[in-house]
Parts: structure tokens; C-alpha cells; sequence
């Protein structure tokens, strides 16, 4: 049974029987936020070590091996989907906490692995081709982390906290791609352009195995979420512990298809805002290598501050609004502010924080709302499916696109106008999907479903009073 209004007694009831101790909830959201923490990691020493990762291990001309490495970037997103196809029905199957102890330690191995790699001068084509390698292991990898790590968080939350406590899992995607980009910054401005070229692009990555250590004993010394355990236990056990892929595809297109076109409003603007801006930055607004590294880790840190109090929001408001406000804000801020980067550093942090303060409500509510559009028995798969498909297409290729774009055009509005249009596909999906604040996510129905289809009843049947007099 889903619930709409936590403070009915049944839902109250069925939130005090979900809710954990004090202890386990932060341990688990600790355990879901390392992972992340970990793939953004990567992420941020790559985007912000892409000068030096291009000239290592690329050859021809600066451009064209930026060009390369960017596409590189863009092969691993490409394989993202194969891991969730992978690891999505095996998290339904096996349980939580099982994949996602697999797919740290994958992610990390791959990650330290890059920072070991020959340059280009020492063994030639054979250096591009073990990164891009290496890229598409961790990419297969992260097709599993995020959506089990989302499912892991929000089936342990409080049907009433979920938002807050969903916001924390992003908070650790802020958190490990600032630490990555903080590291290759620090090692930059210690170490000196020349023995960043020679070397020091690569203490970053080496920071990568300690996190995967700690990440797979959070997570290793953590139940499987209370709602998995609940259907694992079940009577019925074998019906609850995943569905086939044909039956996903069959029974629930139209979730996935709506999670699809959220995650691109969603992830075009992230990785805009966040892996392209120091490329940007210094191609088109002409921005030092450190400062152009700097602005952007000053508008993630000041997102970091702001996620719990967006997610806290949502629980009060609700997920659809909260979006809502984001899509439109960003759609009508998007050329505004990139026209004001253009003049000066002042300008691009303003024109930073203002885009990166609109984001921020859809960054805090994606854990809660993503998860609680599937049931228990679908979730992971659904999640890890959609989401990765989505992010492969329009996500990881977006700052790939955009400097092409750019390059063709030469304006520096593309990503404005590019971050605009994923937002108008976000809006359209954002329409048909059901509001699920304080559903419990509990049960083998969509969370939300039975309590919008009486909503639907009940508003046909006041606009036909006759027929209900009769």
C-alpha cells in the first residue's frame, strides 16, 4: 500500500516501523555517500587534470589531444549502461550492499590503475588505449554505484526524511569531486607546471585505493535496507527479488522513460556546471589554469552547504515542486549568466553561484524521488537502468559536445542554450510524474501509484455530480 500524507495514522505507523536507529541511518547514508564520493572523485581529478592527462598521454596538438581526452571522459558514460544492465537486476536478485561492495572496489582499482599508467612517449598508442580501457571498467562499474547506492539510501530513510536524508548522498558527490579537484589544484600550485607535466598529474589518482578501502568496510559492515530484507523474507520470496529484464521493459517503460528525460535536464546541467567550466574557463574566457580550477570549487563548496537544507524542503513541499522551481530558474537564468562570465572573474562567480544555487534543488531530491519511482522488487534495476542510459547519451558526452559546439559556432552561449533545451525535455517528463513525498517505499506497488489514481477518481467524480447523485 502506498501513502501520500505521512501524518495519516497508517503512514505514521508504517514510518515508525521503517525508520532505524540513529545509528544504522548514519552509517548507511555514510555507506552510500562513499561510493559516490568515490566515483566523483574520479571525475574531478580527471576534469581538473585533463591538461595534463592530454599532453601524457595523447598525441598531436593541444586541441586535438584535449579533444581526445574529453572523448575519453565521454567512452566511459558510454559503457555505464551495460552496468546497469549488469548490476541493476543482480541488486534486486542478491541484495544492496553485495554489488555495491563490488563495484567500490572496481572503481577504485580502475581509478589508481590511471595514475600508473605509461606516458605516450614511453609506449605510444598503447597509453590512450589502456585509459580509454580503464575508462570503460570504471564506467561499468558506476553503472551500478549510483543507482544502488540512491536505493540503498532512500530505502533506509524515513518516509518523512527521506529528502534530507537523500541529500547527503550528494553532498558526497560535491564532496569527492571538490577533493579531487582540490588535490590536482594543490599539486599544481605546489608542484609547478613542469613537474605536473612529468609527474604530478598522478598523486591524485593514487588517492583513489584508500577510499575504495574505506568505502568497502562502511559498506561491508552494513544490513541489506530494511524494505529488501522485508522481501526477501517474504513468503513469496521468489516474486520479490527482482524481475526479468523483459518483464521491466514491459511493465514499467513509462517510469523509466520519465526518470530517462529528468536525468537529462539533470545530469547536462551537472556536468556542464562541473566537469566542462574549468575547460571553458580557460578556452573561451582566457581564465589562468589555477584560476580556473579555483571559481568552480568555490560555487561546489558553497552547493555543498545549501543540499540538506533543498533536501529538508522537498520532504516539506514536495519533489515535483522543488524540481519545478530549478527547471524554470535555470531555463531563464541559463544565457543571462553566461553572458556575465564573460566580464571578468567577478561576473563568472556570480554567474556560477547563481546557476549552481538553482541546481541545487534538484541535486538534493534526486535520492529520494529516483528510487520511489519503482517498486522494491524493480528498483535497482529500474533505477540503475534508466538513469545510466540517460547519463551515457546526454550526460557524460555533454562537455564533449559542448566544446565541439562552441568550436563550430564560436559562441560561448552554447552551453547556456544546450543546459536550456535538457531543461524543456526535464519539464515535459517532470508532468507525468506521480509526486511520492512521505510514500513508503514498501510493498511490490509503484510507491505513490494507488494514492494518485484515487486522487484521479475522486477529481473525476466532482466534475460529474449527477452521477454521483444518481
Amino acid at each position: 500500500m502506498s501513502y501520500v500524507q505521512p501524518s495519516t495514522k497508517q503512514a505514521s505507523q508504517s514510518a515508525s516501523h521503517q525508520e532505524p536507529s540513529g545509528g544504522p541511518l548514519k552509517r548507511a547514508m555514510a555507506a552510500s555517500a562513499i561510493g559516490n564520493a568515490t566515483e566523483w572523485f574520479d571525475y574531478g581529478i580527471y576534469s581538473y587534470g585533463l591538461t595534463y592527462i592530454s599532453a601524457a598521454l595523447f598525441p598531436g596538438s593541444t586541441a586535438q589531444a584535449t579533444l581526445f581526452a574529453l572523448a575519453t571522459f565521454a567512452i566511459s558514460f558510454l559503457v555505464r549502461p551495460l552496468g546497469g544492465l549488469f548490476w541493476g537486476p543482480l541488486g534486486d536478485r542478491l541484495g544492496r550492499k553485495h554489488v555495491l561492495a563490488l563495484t567500490i572496489i572496481i572503481m577504485s582499482v580502475a581509478t589508481l590503475l590511471v595514475g600508473l599508467l605509461p606516458s605516450y612517449a614511453s609506449i605510444g598508442i598503447w597509453a590512450p588505449v589502456a585509459l580509454v580501457v580503464l575508462r570503460m571498467i570504471q564506467g561499468f562499474s558506476t553503472g551500478g554505484e549510483y543507482g544502488g547506492a540512491a536505493t540503498f539510501m532512500a530505502e533506509y530513510a524515513p518516509d518523512h526524511k527521506r529528502g534530507f536524508c537523500g541529500s547527503f548522498l550528494e553532498f558526497g558527490t560535491l564532496a569527492g569531486f571538490s577533493l579531487g579537484a582540490f588535490l590536482m589544484l594543490g599539486c599544481s600550485v605546489l608542484l609547478g607546471n613542469d613537474a605536473m607535466h612529468a609527474w604530478g598529474w598522478r598523486l591524485p589518482f593514487l588517492v583513489a585505493a584508500p577510499l575504495g578501502l574505506i568505502g568497502l568496510y562502511l559498506r561491508s559492515k552494513m544490513e541489506d535496507t530494511p524494505v529488501f530484507r522485508e522481501c526477501a523474507e517474504a513468503a513469496e520470496r521468489e516474486h520479490h527479488t527482482g524481475v526479468p529484464l523483459r518483464q521491466l521493459f514491459a511493465n514499467y517503460w513509462k517510469p523509466l522513460l520519465q526518470l530517462g528525460g529528468l536525468v537529462v535536464a539533470l545530469n547536462v546541467v551537472n556536468y556542464v556546471l562541473l566537469a566542462y567550466m574549468p575547460t571553458f574557463m580557460k578556452k573561451e574566457l582566457g581564465m589562468s589554469d589555477n584560476l580556473s580550477l579555483l571559481l568552480p570549487l568555490i560555487g561546489m563548496l558553497s552547493m555543498m552547504v545549501l543540499l540538506p537544507f533543498a533536501g529538508a524542503l522537498s520532504d516539506r513541499i514536495g519533489r515535483k515542486k522543488v524540481w519545478w522551481l530549478s527547471l524554470v530558474g535555470i531555463f531563464v537564468a541559463a544565457v543571462p549568466m553566461f553572458s556575465l562570465m564573460s566580464h571578468g572573474i567577478a561576473g563568472a562567480l556570480i554567474g556560477l553561484a547563481v546557476l549552481g544555487l538553482l541546481y541545487v534543488p534538484q541535486l538534493a531530491s534526486i535520492s529520494a524521488m529516483f528510487p520511489a519511482m519503482f517498486p522494491t522488487q524493480a528498483r535497482y534495476a529500474g533505477m540503475a537502468i534508466a538513469y545510466n542510459l540517460s547519463t551515457s547519451i546526454f550526460g557524460g558526452t555533454a562537455p564533449m559536445v559542448t566544446d565541439w559546439l562552441i568550436g563550430r559556432t564560436g559562441s560561448t552561449l552554447v552551453p547556456a542554450y544546450y543546459m536550456m533545451a535538457a531543461c524543456a525535455v526535464g519539464a515535459v517528463a517532470l508532468l507525468f510524474v506521480t509526486e511520492t513525498v512521505g510514500c513508503s517505499l514498501r510493498g511490490r506497488e509503484i510507491p505513490g501509484k494507488e494514492a494518485a489514481d484515487a486522487r484521479r477518481e475522486e477529481s473525476l467524480g466532482e466534475g460529474m455530480p449527477e452521477h454521483r447523485h444518481a
